[in-house]
């Protein structure tokens, strides 16, 4: 592939619901642009940017794609990512390096929740956008409404450029609102002028009302001739709208059929006229040296750095970090250093990807991304940059999984595996995470839903032929005691020579405390002597890791050694922590003991129209909704007390509930008495675990 500089260069991310078209329309794209012979389809798996085996499987996107189309003296990157709400990750990772974005939406399926959530994310990351409205060539595609849905949502700054033609339910045209001209396409794959339709008429003149009080907002002389009703020329609001749009005070509609190929020759027209470039974008790290800011801004004058936006990790053609150049130029075999990891990397050869390929370039200027292969010790997020002028960018804040499953190896002996296996997926998806639970003896996967650890099943299957199965996780229960109990324990063994004697008397009541058990004596007289009260507190310490409930830790117990009685042969500290760990048993169950379940508060971000439901839902789960705060754009934020018990498989509820508008967070609060039924199956499940540990 050609070099090209930074003022030739556009970085386009595209964003949508899942299944509203965004793989199709890189197809089309491409094939315009003559990169491919014929177009792939999702159904064939035979896409450019649909290439792994679980995307092929799902006709889903699961990872972001690069794909590079040149148009005319122009390099556009598209980065294709996926609109399942599962893998969002990935479309943080490409949103965090895109200069301007194109949010799909289904001209059938109209405005949906990952439409307003693409929107989201072009506000966080403040990217101009244009929306393309996708299967106009299918019959009951309603260009009109989506257009007015958003105008509804949005407000003014939604300005069709374009208006379907249909004749005989056939899509075969558009009117250009710009140059107020209507345009067929014909057998050549060009298009042919003709006059406007009648039936178009009344919508173009609104349309282009709205464009131009636009263009007359952006200077006081143009707002003066719009007054005066002076026409502006073509030219003029062409640049008025490239201001516009850069500012993202204009966002335009775009409409086609990716099947057909038809409107995308005037989206990548439009992408090359309206979109900044990245020199017109602003990025800043900072100089690890003196801390003062770096303002990189993708000028190729400056030092070099680039920012590790994403990682690929694949057993068979190894390591690929994928980056965009901040500032400077880089070259095959630069060496450039890892403030991060405190190390220099070289770089080897450069390449630009296009979906699974690669292709080896010279060189890569600011602003342009591209891929470094191998590197030893850089991660997702890091930056690379002149060792004499060591920068750091601002990493990409990536949402935080609440999304647990239990996992076990299906096969033994692969456990060393699967944890190399799972370290290299984490490497590339920084949404999982993998969590050791030794208190309750398991191991938890993480992810952002039930889809995205189904794919980590496959892919640790199919990449790295290793098996796991997903179970439900355990919940970390306690137990503790509610009254005071008086025993003692006498520990009394004969058995040939030496014996073992330790006798105890003791209380237990509840502490108050957070912490498992607060131990005390007061013996008098040296009934126990005192070279024996470690050993009597071991036994404690030793008992309260497992109760006798049903074997879950133990919390807020007081335990007082009062009295007691030994033999100056047989006694010794062994027989002691016996006899205390048995006192504590006999003591715990005598004082009314009862099961703990953790409480966790947990936040929900819903749409209002949404609230009623979610409290419905959240009572089923024995919750308790402790208040609501508005957090704007017509989002309530539900606060409530719930146990973890009853957050399991609540994402899939939540999803179900807000047609996937929902999100959720959680933290541990504290812990409560659990319910009588739920002590029972909890204590009746437990029952095996109590009869090894007394084994």
């Amino acid at each position: 592939m050609n070099v090209y500089t930074t003022d030739k260069i556009r970085n386009v991310v595209l964003l949508g619901h899942a299944g509203s078209g965004k793989t199709s329309l890189v197809e089309a794209m491409a094939y315009l642009a003559g990169m491919t012979g014929r177009m792939g389809t999702v159904a064939d798996g035979n896409t450019i940017s649909d290439y792994d085996k679980e995307e092929i499987k799902r006709n889903i996107s699961i990872h972001t794609s690069l794909v590079p189309i040149p148009w005319g003296d122009v390099k556009v990157n598209i980065l294709d990512t996926p609109g399942s709400f599962d893998f969002v990750g990935e479309v943080e990772e490409a949103a965090s390096v895109a200069d301007a974005a194109i949010i799909v939406v289904s001209g059938k399926a109209g405005v949906q929740t990952g439409t307003k959530r693409a929107w989201e994310i072009c506000e966080k990351y403040k990217l101009p956008r244009i929306f393309f409205v996708t299967e106009m060539d299918i019959d009951n595609a309603s260009y009109r409404q989506v257009v007015a849905d958003l105008q509804e949502l949005y407000g003014k700054k939604i300005a069709p450029f374009h208006l379907p033609i249909r004749e005989n339910e056939q899509f075969v045209g558009y009117v250009n609102v710009v140059q107020q001209t209507a345009k067929r396409w014909n057998d050549k794959g060009t298009v042919d002028k003709f006059d406007v339709p009648d039936y178009s008429k009344d919508n173009l003149e609104l349309c282009r009302e709205a464009l131009l009080e636009s263009v007359a907002e952006t200077s006081e002389e143009f707002m003066e001739r719009y007054f005066e009703g002076d026409e502006f020329s073509e030219d003029e609001i062409r640049q008025a709208l490239r201001v516009n749009v850069g500012d993202g005070s204009i966002v335009p509609v775009l409409m086609g059929s990716n099947t057909l190929a038809r409107g995308m020759y005037t989206l990548m027209a439009d992408i090359v006229k309206y979109l900044p470039s990245p020199d017109k974008r602003k990025v800043a790290g900072i100089n690890t040296v003196n801390n003062e800011v770096f303002n990189a801004d993708y000028d190729f004058a400056k030092a070099k750095s680039a920012y590790v936006f994403k990682t690929i990790v694949d057993p068979y053609i190894g390591k690929y970090s994928l980056i965009k150049v901040n500032s400077g130029v880089l070259k095959a075999d630069d060496v450039l250093y890892n403030y991060h990891r405190e190390c220099e990397e070289k770089t080897g050869h450069l390449y630009v990807l296009r979906g699974n390929k690669t292709e080896e370039v010279t060189e890569l200027h600011a602003g342009d991304i591209g891929a470094l292969a191998k590197l030893q010790k850089t991660l997702t997020t890091d930056t690379l940059s002149a060792k004499n002028n060591p920068i750091a960018y601002i990493r990409t804040q990536m949402p935080k999984p609440y999304v647990s499953m239990r996992y076990k190896a299906k096969n033994k002996g692969d456990e060393d595996k699967i944890s190399q296996a799972l370290q290299k997926v984490l490497m590339e998806d920084l949404t999982l995470l993998n969590v050791n639970d030794a208190e309750n003896g398991q191991t938890l996967l993480y992810g952002m839903g039930d889809q995205h650890l189904e794919v980590v099943v496959n892919t640790l299957a199919e990449k790295y032929k290793v098996e796991i199965e997903l179970s439900k996780p355990k919940v970390a229960f306690r137990e503790t005691l509610r009254k005071k109990s008086d025993v003692e324990y006498k520990y009394k063994k004969q058995s040939g020579g030496h014996g073992q004697y330790g006798h105890v008397k003791m209380t237990f009541e509840p502490s108050g405390e957070d912490e498992a058990y607060v131990f005390e004596q007061c013996v008098v007289g040296g009934a126990v002597p005192k070279n024996y009260f470690p050993a009597v507190e071991k036994g404690i310490a030793e008992s309260v890791k497992s109760g006798p409930l049903a074997a879950y830790p133990v919390i807020g117990v007081k335990a007082v050694l009062y009295d007691g009685s030994y033999h100056p042969v047989d006694s010794s500290e062994m027989a002691f922590k016996v006899a205390a760990a048995q006192a504590f048993k006999k003591g715990f169950m005598e004082a009314s003991p009862v099961l703990l379940e953790p409480i966790s508060t947990l936040k929900v971000v819903v749409p209002d129209e949404y609230t009623g439901d979610i409290m419905g839902d959240l009572n089923k789960r024995r919750g308790r909704v402790m208040g609501m705060n508005p957090v704007g754009n017509g989002n309530t934020e539900v606060v409530a007390d719930i146990p973890n018990l009853e957050l399991y498989g609540y994402n899939t509820q939540l999803r179900s509930m807000t047609s996937g508008s929902g999100t959720f967070s959680y933290e541990f609060a504290r812990y409560e008495q659990a319910p009588e039924e739920v002590a029972k199956k909890q204590i009746e499940e437990r029952a095996s675990e109590l009869v090894n540990i007394e084994e």
